[in-house]
């Protein structure tokens, strides 16, 4: 049905929308990690598997856990299961999560480092390079823009032991910096700069 217009004038809608979010504050920052409980959340992803137990030894070197506790979801692109949330925040102090390396993936992996985060749960999140423009969009709609990743070398579905031990390296530095809260605006940072933290 064609309807008469009265007017010159021209309407142009924005179909960009609004985010409208309220804003979250991350779990307070710990000052040592030794003595701490860690959990480690696998999401199933290619390789996450071997960049978070390369991780795992890694930080064993450094840090004297009272426990490391390893929980794997198997469908990467939601969220963790409430049950499991549940069960992550009663055994552990801090956590380490991988992989966001496309979209779903962060998405979903940021989801739960939000969930165990306003629990009280320091969560240091893996991003690959490629992701951290989409991290920062979904922390700032999710309301936890104050939430650091863990940002490594993309790509990690396909890489040789010299490159997972490569961006273990930079798992190792910059998820201590995370849980201490030693590292901020990495993520602004790394889009305006291209540079990896630490």
């Amino acid at each position: 049905m064609l309807m008469k217009v009265e007017t010159n004038e021209v309407r142009v809608y924005d179909p960009r929308g609004v985010v409208k979010s309220t804003i979250k504050a991350t779990a307070d920052r710990v000052a040592t990690l030794h003595g701490l409980r860690l959990g480690v959340l696998d999401n199933s992803k290619w390789n996450a598997n071997k960049l978070l137990r390369g991780a795992i030894e890694a930080l064993k070197k450094e840090i004297d856990f009272a426990a490391v506790n390893y929980y794997v979801k198997h469908s990467f692109s939601k969220d963790a299961d409430p049950e499991l949330i549940k069960k992550i925040i009663e055994e552990n102090d801090i956590v380490l999560t991988a992989i966001g390396d496309c979209g779903s993936c962060t998405s979903g992996c940021l989801r739960d480092a939000i969930s165990l985060e306003l629990a009280g749960v320091p969560t240091a999140t893996i991003v690959t390079t490629e992701f951290v423009k989409e991290t920062v969009l979904t922390r700032q709609a999710l309301g936890m823009k104050a939430l650091e990743p863990v940002i490594i070398t993309h790509p990690v579905s396909s890489i040789t032991h010299e490159e997972v031990a490569q961006r273990v390296a930079q798992i190792l530095v910059q998820a201590q910096a995370v849980w201490k809260g030693d590292q901020t605006d990495a993520a602004e940072k790394y889009l305006k700069e291209k540079v990896i933290p630490g």
